[in-house]
C-alpha cells in the first residue's frame, strides 16, 4: 500500500481534493479568468523561468494541472504527480482537450517515484501549506532535480481575518480533523520559505511578492459582483548547486 493510503492525515488530505475536483478550476484564483490575469502570470513564468527552454518539470501536487498545462503550452516537458485521483481525472481531460502531451501520474508529494537528477525544475503551486512534512518534501524535490536545476514554490500567507470564499480548504470538515497535523496550515510569509530553501542547500535564492497576481484577482473578485480581497501571494526558487 501507498503511504497515502496508509496515512490517515494524507487519506483526509485527499478525500478533500477529490471531493473538489469537479469544480476546483471555478473556485477564486484556480485559474486564469481575465488578460490582466494572464499578463501578471505571463510575467511569472517568464521571471522563474529565466530564459529555460525544453525544461523537464516536474509540478509536484499538480492537482487540475494549471502549471503542468501552462509548462507545456511553453515547450516544455512535463510530468504532473497528484495523490487525489480525481484531480488527475480533471487534469487529464483538460489536457486531451487542449492536446497537451502532459504525464499525469498519481504519487506522493513527499514520496516521488522518481530518481534522483530526473528534472530540470519543480514546481508547486499552493501545495506545502497541505503537507504534514513540508520540509521533507522540499527535500524530495530537491532529490529529484538535476545540477543547477530550480525548485519553484508559488504559495501564500493566510490571513485568519479575511473573509474566507465560498468553499475554504482550511475551514473544511476534512482538514478541521487534522490542522494540528499540518505545519505550514496558515501559510508562511515568503521571507520564511526564502530561509527554508537556503536551510536545504540552494543557492540563487530569490523571491517576488506576486502584486500584479493579487491586485488582478481582487479586480477579477469586483467584476464579479463580490468584494474584493488581497490575498498574500508569492513565489519563492532556489537552484541547486551546479
Amino acid at each position: 500500500m501507498t503511504a497515502t493510503q496508509t496515512d490517515p492525515v494524507k487519506q483526509q488530505v485527499a478525500a478533500h481534493w477529490d471531493r473538489r475536483a469537479a469544480n476546483f478550476d471555478e473556485d477564486f484564483g484556480h485559474s486564469i479568468k481575465t488578460p490582466v490575469e494572464r499578463a501578471a502570470w505571463d510575467r511569472i513564468f517568464d521571471l522563474v523561468l529565466a530564459g529555460g527552454s525544453g525544461l523537464d518539470v516536474l509540478d509536484a501536487g499538480c492537482g487540475t494541472g494549471f502549471l503542468s498545462l501552462e509548462l507545456a503550452s511553453r515547450g516544455h516537458r512535463v510530468t504532473g504527480v497528484d495523490f487525489a485521483p480525481a484531480m488527475l481525472v480533471e487534469a487529464r481531460r483538460k489536457a486531451a482537450e487542449q492536446s497537451a502531451a502532459v504525464r499525469f501520474e498519481e504519487a506522493d508529494a513527499e514520496q516521488l517515484p522518481f530518481s534522483p537528477g530526473s528534472f530540470d525544475l519543480v514546481v508547486s503551486r499552493h501545495v506545502l501549506w497541505t503537507l504534514p512534512h513540508p520540509e521533507a518534501a522540499v527535500d524530495e524535490w530537491i532529490r529529484v532535480l538535476r545540477p543547477g536545476g530550480r525548485l519553484v514554490v508559488v504559495d501564500g500567507q493566510f490571513d485568519p481575518g479575511v473573509l474566507a470564499p465560498r468553499e475554504n480548504a482550511r475551514t473544511s470538515d476534512e482538514y478541521a480533523a487534522i490542522s494540528d497535523r499540518l505545519p505550514f496550515l496558515g501559510g508562511r510569509p515568503r521571507e520564511e520559505i526564502e530561509a527554508l530553501l537556503t536551510a536545504h542547500g540552494l543557492v540563487n535564492v530569490g523571491s517576488d511578492p506576486l502584486l500584479d497576481l493579487v491586485e488582478a484577482q481582487a479586480q477579477c473578485m469586483v467584476e464579479e459582483g463580490r468584494a474584493p480581497v488581497n490575498r498574500r501571494r508569492h513565489a519563492v526558487w532556489g537552484d541547486v548547486p551546479g
